[in-house]
């Protein structure tokens, strides 16, 4: 298989109400349609959540880190192209690039998979799954952007809390994950997107959370601009990290 046939790419429109007050795509509806991406790319290859429900596995999130110089515009036509950079026997990186309406790259992101047995909820052995066919789709088309970082956050007090409702609940019964990026994002006040954007968001995620969990969000704030966020169960454990740079906006 050439290389070119183990990428794929699909395309978007940025419609009015996936747009902040800006015009601009929100990283919420980028980061869905990132991981829309990652399925149909898997689907179209056989290892898609719906076959793999069959045997009663299923794709987790790990890791994410995006990059952008831009974001799509109210109405603007986009494209996200995906592809596999790596498989280890217990986790996989998927990898994408963000192409605007005039063919031009504008971003790019990282992200880290494991899939897991639905009952005990234990990493699968990716090389072991259908004879480790899924190596045949690794591609070396070039990711210009740092892996996810190991993230640390130190704050004792915590600058938000919620409750997990039925709109943070996903298929899998846990806190969606794209929905731990937008509460993070709404941790900051409209004038500070104003002000700045953020040219890379990063989050990590460790334990699932589930409805009417009680979630605290302890927030690091450095001189550069770089803002780490922890989210923590009142028990103190860990669901997920986040780490944002915000750089003024020209």
């Amino acid at each position: 298989m050439s290389e070119a046939n183990k990428i794929g790419r699909y395309e978007f429109v940025a419609e009015p109400f996936h747009v902040d007050f800006s015009g601009h795509l929100t990283l919420g509806v980028l980061g869905n349609h990132l991981l829309n991406c990652a399925g149909f790319h898997a689907t179209e290859r056989g290892f898609g959540i719906a076959t793999l429900n069959e045997d009663n596995y299923t794709w987790v999130l790990s890791r994410l880190a995006i990059e952008m110089d831009d974001l799509p515009l109210q109405y603007e036509h986009f494209s996200v192209q995906t592809w596999v950079e790596n498989v280890y026997r217990l986790f996989t990186d998927r990898n994408f690039a963000l192409i605007n309406g005039e063919g031009k790259t504008i971003g790019y992101a990282r992200s880290v998979w494991a899939m897991i047995n639905l009952n005990s909820r234990k990493p699968a052995d990716l090389l072991s799954l259908h004879n480790g066919s899924i190596t045949d789709y690794v591609c070396d088309a070039p990711c210009p952007i740092a892996k996810p970082s190991r993230i640390k956050v130190g704050a004792q007090a915590p600058t938000a809390s919620l409750q997990a409702k039925y709109s943070d609940i996903d298929i899998n019964g846990h806190f969606n994950s794209i929905r731990y990026i937008e509460h993070i994002l709404d941790l900051f006040p409209l004038d500070r997107y104003r002000a700045q954007r953020i040219r890379r968001f990063e989050i990590a995620y460790v334990t699932e959370s589930y409805f009417g969990d009680n979630l605290d969000f302890f927030v690091d704030e450095e001189e550069n601009g770089t803002v780490c966020v922890e989210v923590r169960k009142p028990s103190g454990e860990v669901t997920c990290r986040s780490k944002m740079e915000f750089v003024p906006i020209a």
